[in-house]
């Protein structure tokens, strides 16, 4: 199972050092949530961060946009070194446009579910999907309490997922732990997202692979 350290829950005035440390205890991606005040209620950061993280991070990028209108950040970030963009089913009108474009600027292209939104919505996306990325909180803000209801959503997509033969990775985001990620991990998920859990302790390096344990990687 990948881990992805999310730099919203990370020391801002040390960010390079806490990524480095992240990235050497094997975290395999960086997760970077782009917030705009209006589609959550809460401000993050923007492509100017992500820039200038990029010459210090051989990580993977995994871009989270947590906007109203993501087709304005499609190509910012792609141009600022994002590898994966992720976009809310719910904050678009045109998904499989969106994704065309994600994939047009060069990125994977991640769809984003919200608690409440069913896996009935991703239908007609397959065939554009390099990602799915399941909300396991209610997306604005960092040290939520884990939805242990979504568990089922998750494995619900690992198994079609492996019905249809698919390739995309499952991610889950919120409330991931060193109790929670083994969780997911046992329904099929393959990408974890923390924040808190890492950044929130003495040591983002040891907490990085207390979760590469717990998840056998």
């Amino acid at each position: 199972m990948k881990i992805a350290p999310s730099i919203l829950s990370a020391d801002f005035a040390n960010l390079q050092h806490e990524v480095a440390q992240v990235e050497q205890a094997g975290a395999q991606y960086l997760h970077l949530d782009v917030m705009d005040g209006h589609f959550v209620p809460n401000l993050s950061f923007g492509v100017p961060i992500i820039k200038a993280l990029r010459p210090h991070s051989k990580m993977i990028f995994d871009c989270h946009l947590m906007v109203s209108h993501p087709e304005d950040y499609i190509t910012q970030l792609a141009s600022a070194g994002a590898d994966i963009i992720g976009v809310h089913y719910e904050a678009t009108a045109h998904i499989y446009r969106l994704l065309q474009l994600i994939h047009k600027v060069g990125c994977k292209a991640e769809v984003v579910l919200n608690p409440g939104t069913p896996l009935g919505v991703l239908q007609e996306l397959y065939s554009e999907l390099d990602a799915v990325l399941i909300m396991t909180v209610n997306p604005g803000f960092g040290g939520q309490k884990f939805i242990p209801e979504i568990l089922d959503k998750i494995e619900r997509l690992a198994h079609l997922k492996k019905e249809r033969g698919l390739l995309f990775e499952i991610e889950v985001d919120g409330g991931i732990d060193d109790q929670t990620i083994a969780l997911c991990h046992e329904k099929g998920a393959t990408v974890a997202v923390a924040g808190s859990f890492i950044f929130g302790g003495t040591s983002p390096k040891a907490q990085v692979e207390v979760l590469r344990k717990v998840a056998g990687d």
